[in-house]
């Protein structure tokens, strides 16, 4: 009873003084949050200021530098005499080139422009024929422009009256170095910000030229100022800032003192208001004291310690299996050989090859299958972990990321993509200033990882950026059908099936879409069009609807595959000598490079047609590499991939040939149906590729023997990929594929006896190396 009745005498909870307490502390920190955006407006307001600035310097210094360049040009076309156009254009030309030695191209055209308005604008350029054409309703100087004719080369154009302004000779138009406009954007400072160069278009359009400043800047202002005496403007974009109350830095300023005044008010209150008086204290009585203590003395436990938490080791050696890194890409089975932790680690390298070269910025696409976005993440990661911006454009074809790289100047990209492999594989093709990594590149990656030389210091910002549309813009401005045709595209379920039937309905096709959903897991068949297997439901759907012809895409888009109305399957080196044959009508003796899978029938092909023919290695990367070496304006494999630089970029896109090869069968003159077109391209007795697989590495120690061991008589051998053996009536080769453990064999002959004949002596040579082999022929 006497412990009830110590009980009764303990204060009550005093619930006023608490609301005060926590009315004070909400209060304070409400003013610290209005505090911190008033900050935040300051200096927004301050960074804003800065950018603005910078952009007035880019203006004042790019106008400075075109007011120059025009200058310059001006003095060079006054010293020559035009009287003679146009019977002297050469000479004229000639005297202009020694007059201006920076110029990259000069070109005379007449006072009318008669040749500019008959031009086909296709192979003129649209942009090109637009300056020249403006050039005489200008008032004053035309303005320069720019022009990008090919990976990293952007020119400054110029259209100059020869003769008296009013009523000019001859118009010149004269191609110039763009490095001093370059040199001097780059030069301003920009603070928090970010500077965009941009050029105004005929349609309205504004193109990024190029771009400079901190990536993480988001808030692009929607218009530029102009540079005076070119079509360019300059765009601030600028510093993003998380702020919510009005952009007052007085009325945020306000609300600080209100919450600060209204804290420490009620702060004042808890400690005056309310406060209990001190009860007076009682002595307890021995018999309180008697009942208060327990009947058996308990022990006494020790205090508990709070455990601590147990640290969690940082992995530091990732197994990466150094298989995966291929001759030119880096591919391997997920969840096993491919992991998120090694995709970050090969995001990591990539990027610390990009900051040795001085390059910050990289597109980063995915294909459509299951493990993309996960890898694609953790490859971000790594990139920004090493430094890198990235740009992410989300699920597209492989091409695609290739054209955003040209697209946003950054000469970077990764696609994140499993090609035609079985659904568990996937893999990375790595593009790196301009260049596709293959080989000793592949592997650099490998050692950077294996020895931990890589950068780690952070800061890569990520922006997402849809760019399909400017994809498909860009081609069907290019490429338009004289006549419609009608054709089923079957995309296997992979990713391009989210691209390729836009591009081709914007070219002027009927498009009978198959298998055109993006499904990872291939539910209908796989998408590897080199496969006559994976061809028979598109062969049956042309029949059933009457089409023109049939289109099949791999799993993620770069290569192509045909079929005509009859079924027959046209393989690529066939389809190659078409486009040959076109490219070559407009650039004559240009180099043309196929692979050593190719027909025997397609070197004679290129000569016929003016061009200059080249057989190299297979690989995507190492095609791409030898087109740059040789400055060739069209490539082709046997697989599919068709590399186009003659009006478009260089690189592999299955969408594109899709295009240009509607193109010119659409637009044949004698208005033959494809399949009499495909019947001018000759053609022997010959195999699609035949594939033995094998253990991983193992493909590629047996053509090691088999280079050593085989003998093929009187025959012309070829080992630059593999082993060709060529006869004066056919050819039979075996290489290793670079993609998955698989020997690849292809035989062509003029006739059935001498294509079995070659069969015949690869059989005995294959299993005079390996008797246990299982060959598919």
């Amino acid at each position: 009873m006497a412990m009830n009745g110590a009980r009764a005498r303990l204060p009550g909870v005093q619930w006023g003084r608490l609301l005060m307490l926590a009315g004070g502390t909400l209060l304070l920190a409400l003013a610290a949050f209005c505090a911190w955006q008033t900050w935040l407006i300051a200096d927004q307001g301050s960074a804003v200021a800065s950018v603005h600035a910078a952009q007035d310097r880019a203006v004042q210094a790019l106008s400075d530098e075109i007011a120059k360049q025009h200058d310059m040009v001006n003095e060079a076309v006054a010293g020559v005499d035009a009287s003679g156009m146009p019977d002297s254009a050469a000479q004229i030309a000639a005297a202009l080139k020694q007059r201006l030695p920076q110029a990259l191209n000069i070109e005379l055209y007449s006072a009318g422009l008669d040749e500019v308005l008959h031009a086909n604008y296709r192979e003129f350029g649209y942009a090109k024929a637009a300056q020249l054409m403006s050039a005489p309703d200008a008032e004053g100087a035309p303005p320069i422009e720019a022009i990008l004719k090919g990976l990293g080369d952007r020119r400054l154009t110029i259209v100059e009256p020869l003769g008296p302004s009013q009523k000019p000779l001859a118009w010149a138009w004269i191609e110039l170095p763009f490095t001093p406009i370059a040199d001097r954007f780059e030069a301003i400072p920009t603070g928090d910000g970010r500077l965009q160069l941009h050029q105004s278009t005929d349609r309205g359009d504004n193109l990024e030229l190029m771009a400079h400043g901190n990536a993480s800047s988001a808030d692009i202002e929607p218009a530029g100022k102009p540079v005076a005496g070119s079509s360019f403007n300059v765009v601030a974009v600028l510093p993003g800032a998380y702020i919510v109350l009005p952009p007052s830095w007085g009325f945020a300023a306000f609300l600080t003192l209100v919450g600060v005044a209204g804290g420490i008010g009620l702060f004042w209150l808890f400690a005056r208001v309310g406060k209990p008086a001190r009860a007076p204290v009682e002595e307890p009585t021995l018999s309180d004291v008697v009942e208060a203590l327990p009947s058996k003395p308990e022990a006494v436990k020790p205090a508990a310690v709070a455990a601590k938490p147990a640290s969690v080791p940082v992995p530091t050696n990732i197994n990466v299996d150094p298989a995966i890194f291929r001759a030119y890409d880096v591919r391997g089975v997920v969840g096993k050989s491919l992991t998120p932790a090694v995709a970050k680690l090969l995001g990591q390298s990539i990027g610390t090859v990009m900051r040795e070269k001085g390059l910050r910025e990289i597109v980063v696409g995915r294909d459509g299958r299951l493990s993309g976005p996960e890898l694609a993440g953790a490859l971000a990661d790594g990139l920004r972990l090493a430094g890198v911006d990235v740009i992410d454009v989300g699920a597209v074809p492989t091409p695609v990321v290739y054209y955003a790289t040209y697209r946003y100047n950054t000469g970077c990209g990764v696609a994140v993509t499993g090609s035609h492999n079985p659904p568990d594989y996937n893999g990375f093709k790595i593009v790196v200033g301009g260049e596709t990594l293959s080989e000793g590149a592949i592997q650099d990656l490998y050692q950077r990882i294996t020895t931990g030389a890589l950068e780690s210091d952070g800061g890569g910002s990520l922006r997402l950026v849809d760019v399909v549309p400017d994809y498909i813009e860009r081609i069907t401005s290019d490429v338009q059908t004289e006549r419609p045709l009608k054709i089923v595209v079957d995309c296997g379920n992979g990713i391009p099936g989210a691209v390729a039937p836009h591009v081709l309905e914007g070219i002027g096709c009927e498009v009978i879409p198959l298998y055109c959903e993006v499904d990872g897991s291939f539910p209908n068949h796989h998408p590897d069009p080199s496969d006559p297997h994976n061809l028979e439901d598109l062969i049956l759907s042309v029949k059933q609807t009457g089409a023109d012809l049939g289109l099949a895409f791999d799993g993620d888009g770069d290569r192509l595959g045909v079929v005509t109305r009859s079924g027959e399957i046209v393989f690529p080196d066939r389809t190659l000598m078409l486009f040959a044959r076109d490219v070559l009508s407009r650039q004559p003796g240009a180099t043309i490079i196929y692979d050593v899978k190719c027909t025997g029938h397609l070197k004679g092909q290129i000569l016929d047609a003016g061009g200059s023919p080249l057989m190299w290695r297979t690989g995507h990367s190492l095609i791409k590499a030898k087109m740059r070496e040789t400055g060739a304006e069209l490539a082709g494999e046997m697989s599919g991939h068709f590399f186009f630089k003659e009006r478009w970029y260089g690189f592999d896109d299955g969408i594109y040939a899709a295009a240009r090869l509607l193109e010119i069968l659409a637009g044949d003159l004698d208005g033959r149906t494809p399949e009499e077109i495909f019947a001018t391209c000759p053609k022997g007795v010959s195999t699609p590729e035949l594939k033995v697989e094998m253990a991983e590495g193992a493909h590629y120690r047996f053509i090691e023997k088999f280079r050593e061991q085989a003998h093929f008589g009187d025959a012309t051998l070829i080992t630059i990929d593999g082993v060709r053996a060529d006869w004066s009536d056919g050819w039979g080769l075996v290489r290793p594929s670079n993609t998955t453990p698989i020997l690849v064999l292809r035989f062509d002959a003029d006739n059935e006896q001498a294509l079995q004949r070659i069969q015949d002596t690869f059989r005995a040579q294959l299993l005079a190396v390996d008797a246990s082999l299982k060959l598919p022929f």
